[in-house]
């Protein structure tokens, strides 16, 4: 038994599908055929809709699709707009808005794309990208412009040309899988996928990143940990953003993956009143290292189209990270990052420990703001006492 605080919710029942087979609800082809995708669907679940809720759910299927499992619905709180499940998930009239340094494409990935969801911008890593489909769409996806079709990108993945283009080009050390969610792939497609990166002699490191166990816990199946097995190690990086979606399903779907040699990494998103203060986030983590997940990143939130609402301040980031920093174990600090826009990379962000920097020497500044000074050239020290007189 894991302990217990206010911030977590360790819930693992049915909610408002009491009714169904138990046999049902754990079988996720049955949570993705009984998904939340319409306003009518939602009201019938007796939730108190804001206008902003129901002019967003109107919308939606002209900029990402709203689709919800049943199980993660479970988690959001009926009453509360300001539940941090519901942000997530539930589209608001905020995201109609475009903000002047907004984008479709925030981090450039259309310019690096070397083949139909081939995505070549590092030096020794590709990001493939295997399908456009979720199990449930967050509202912030720097992808919207291609997940769920919704805005008529019309992606068809084509793994031929992927695979090709990585057996051609031996500098690719490193292949990430994405989309959308990689493990809404039937077993078949996964081991057939996953079979012929394992063949390439150069590729040494395979990902996945995927919200599936957090949205669908159900797919993390026997067979799928198998064939995740059979071809590992498969690094996996979840994203889970609060503290509230660490259910006992969460942790169980994450043991049966470690179980399988598949280790786990978490990528949060930054988001205004969902995980941007220091007792949410020291919750989130903390839960993460309990269920053998590692906190990877923290990212700022993307410039994606109708996002505005979501960003915080950077000032916010660096100050969670200084808040964590020296009052946690290094273990469960995530990396704070900012996605540069039109494709830049990743850019880690962090409080500002040095306070000065000589050719002899770094003063620093230590997590409770004390200054210490290291001399990594002794050398130089002495030569500039000597000239001193000294």
């Amino acid at each position: 038994m894991y302990p217990q605080d206010s911030l977590v919710n360790w819930y693992q029942g049915q909610g408002l599908w009491q009714d169904v087979d138990p046999k049902d609800w754990n079988n996720w082809v049955w949570q993705l055929k009984n998904r939340i995708t319409s306003l009518e669907q939602l009201e019938k679940t007796g939730i108190k809709l804001t206008p902003s809720e129901r002019a967003g759910c109107l919308f939606a299927g002209k900029k990402l699709a709203l689709a919800i499992t049943p199980y993660y619905f479970n988690l959001i709180d009926r009453e509360n707009p300001d539940c941090p499940m519901r942000k997530q998930v539930i589209p608001r009239e905020d995201e109609t808005f475009v903000a002047p340094e907004e984008l479709l494409d925030p981090v450039g990935e259309e310019g690096s794309m070397v083949a139909p969801g081939l995505v070549h911008r590092y030096p020794d890593r590709v990001l493939f990208l295997v399908t456009d489909r979720c199990a449930a769409y967050c509202r912030y996806c720097t992808r919207s412009r291609l997940v769920s079709n919704a805005q008529d990108y019309n992606f068809h993945p084509e793994f031929e040309s992927g695979l090709k283009y990585i057996e051609e080009h031996p500098e690719v050390r490193d292949v990430l899988l994405s989309g959308g969610d990689p493990l809404l792939l039937s077993d078949n497609k996964l081991d057939y996928l996953l079979g012929r990166l394992r063949a390439i002699p150069h590729v040494e490191f395979i990902r996945i990143g995927s919200r599936i166990p957090i949205f669908l816990p159900q797919r993390i199946t026997d067979n799928l940990c198998s064939i995740l097995k059979k071809h590992g190690p498969i690094w996996m990086s979840i994203h889970v953003n609060h503290p509230h979606e660490c259910t006992y399903a969460l942790r169980e779907a994450c043991e049966r993956l470690t179980c399988s040699g598949t280790p786990l990494g978490n990528q949060s998103v930054l988001l205004d009143g969902v995980n941007d203060d220091l007792e949410t986030m020291k919750s989130l983590i903390h839960r993460l290292l309990m269920m053998r997940v590692r906190p990877y990143y923290l990212y700022q939130c993307d410039l994606i189209t109708g996002s505005a609402h979501f960003r915080t301040a950077i000032e916010k980031g660096i100050e969670l990270i200084r808040g964590l920093r020296g009052h946690t174990t290094g273990y469960s600090i995530p990396q704070y990052v900012i996605d540069a826009p039109g494709g830049g990379g990743k850019i880690p962000i962090n409080p500002d420990y040095v306070e000065e920097l000589t050719e002899e020497s770094i003063l620093l500044r230590n997590y409770d703001g004390k200054t210490y000074r290291y001399y990594f050239n002794a050398q130089k020290k002495v030569e500039h006492h000597s000239d001193c007189g000294v």
